[in-house]
């Protein structure tokens, strides 16, 4: 009896552990082409390729040395989470959101529409609280130039190259030890200020 009690235990653990693994990242949509198996890229090379390649929107500390790179899909309320928590952190470092569409049809459209908004704070604040509330963000309106619909296309392709699965994923240089780092998944803000060394 204790022992089928300790396993009705164990198997309940591993099942709130597994819900508490999903709740941190959104995945690729099933329908997505899949991508060709990936060297194995330090995180490093992971970095370098997003800062040389993608694509995204500024915002915090513009003068920091401290340059994180997020990718993200407008969709993804995990993405939304992350943004909270890092806005208290603006004043100390330099973000660049950078979007890709891996979820659903409305992922491009409103990535696109983030990269082209002469007020990015504010557009992906107002979009995140709304994807956060359940509301489904901001709506696309109008013509999106085809520069930034094919910026959208290309940080997407960035992302598949890495032999990336979820969002948020996020590269950054330690602020304490230089070390390059990434990872994939939202973070409370302390844990994201220890995690970037601030």
């Amino acid at each position: 009896m204790q022992n089928t009690s300790l396993a009705r235990r164990t198997f309940t653990l591993g099942l709130i552990a597994a819900a508490a693994g999903t709740l941190v990242a959104c995945s690729k949509n099933n329908d997505a082409p899949a991508a060709a198996a990936p060297a194995q890229l330090s995180p490093a090379q992971m970095y370098d390729k997003i800062a040389a390649g993608g694509k995204g929107f500024t915002v915090g500390a513009m003068m920091s040395a401290n340059t994180v790179y997020v990718m993200f899909d407008p969709q993804c309320p995990h993405c939304g989470h992350l943004w909270e928590a890092a806005k208290p952190l603006l004043s100390k470092v330099k973000f660049v959101w950078v979007p890709v569409a891996i979820i659903n049809p409305k992922s491009s459209a409103q990535g696109a529409a983030l990269l082209a908004s002469d007020k990015p704070l504010e557009a992906m604040t107002a979009h995140e609280a709304s994807i956060l509330a359940g509301t489904g963000g901001m709506t696309a309106m109008g013509s999106v130039p085809a520069e930034i619909e094919a910026a959208v296309k290309a940080n997407t392709a960035i992302f598949n190259e890495l032999g990336l699965e979820s969002v948020p994923f996020v590269a950054a240089k330690n602020g304490s030890t230089g070390a390059v780092q990434v990872k994939n998944g939202a973070m409370e803000t302390p844990v994201l200020s220890a995690w970037l060394g601030l």
